[in-house]
């Protein structure tokens, strides 16, 4: 199979595991060729490009920290390079809450999480926008937030609060791009079997004590994300703009009972 990538194309972050490998492949199957990103996992991305190529589709990893403005910077301009302006973008990537209590936290962990979690969406998102709106073709963004954009934490100050701020970047971007078909939607996922919650995993007593939680019962599994994704990646979802979908089992209006 040629190593070019074709339109159209979808950008994954975070796709040597988890989410991201689940939306990448949902991509895959809708018909899109994979650019996908890893910060340190390059078999695990490696992985990820088997499984699309096995699919028929086109496949390429490459190593991005999005907390460092090049990597983007070049990710994008290598794409420049090949004439390709892709259809969308899923910012996946990201890191977990550290558990320290704010007036614990050091500026280096607050900074750390924000960039990773806030700013580094927000220069993908930009360098997304600028190339669809160029290029005429509308096109599609989905962050993938939490349920913690709304539900606090403790031990989770930065954490929470950038994916409460990515909720509000969705939706005044929506605003903003809506002029050239470029939808923005945000997916919140509550607890899902990836590898943040390998103790769960791992764990079948920790496991059931999280569960009783949630209303369904159980945990979710990365591919019902994915699907959600894919669908708001989708031409049928192109009067869908500027929502956060919640996909957590029920867990955030459970939250409540028994106060």
């Amino acid at each position: 199979m040629p190593d070019t990538l074709q339109n159209p194309l979808a950008i994954v972050t975070g796709a040597d595991s988890g989410i991201g490998r689940a939306t990448a492949i949902a991509l895959a199957k809708a018909g899109h060729d994979l650019l996908i990103t890893y910060r340190s996992d390059r078999d695990g991305a490696s992985e990820t490009v088997s499984k699309i190529t096995q699919i028929g589709r086109r496949a390429r990893h490459v190593r991005c920290d999005q907390s460092v403005p090049d990597d983007i910077t070049a990710m994008f301009a290598d794409l420049d390079d090949q004439g390709i302006a892709a259809r969308v973008l899923v910012n996946n990537a990201g890191i977990d809450a550290s558990g320290t209590p704010a007036a614990q936290m050091t500026d280096d962990d607050w900074l750390k999480t924000i960039a990773t979690d806030l700013t580094g969406p927000f220069m993908l998102c930009r360098a997304f926008a600028t190339r669809a709106v160029k290029a005429g073709n509308g096109g599609r963004i989905v962050n993938v937030s939490s349920i913690h954009e709304d539900t606090p934490r403790i031990g989770s100050a930065a954490y929470d609060a950038a994916k409460g701020g990515l909720r509000m970047l969705t939706r005044t971007l929506a605003l903003e791009l809506a002029g050239d078909a470029i939808t923005v939607n945000n997916v919140a996922p509550g607890m899902i079997l990836t590898p943040i919650n390998q103790a769960a995993k791992d764990d079948p007593d920790l496991r059931r004590k999280m569960e009783k939680n949630i209303p369904l019962g159980r945990a979710g599994e990365p591919h019902e994300v994915a699907d959600l994704i894919a669908f708001l990646a989708s031409d049928a979802a192109a009067y869908v703009t500027g929502q956060s979908f919640f996909i957590d089992g029920g867990l955030s209006i459970n939250l409540g009972q028994g106060a």
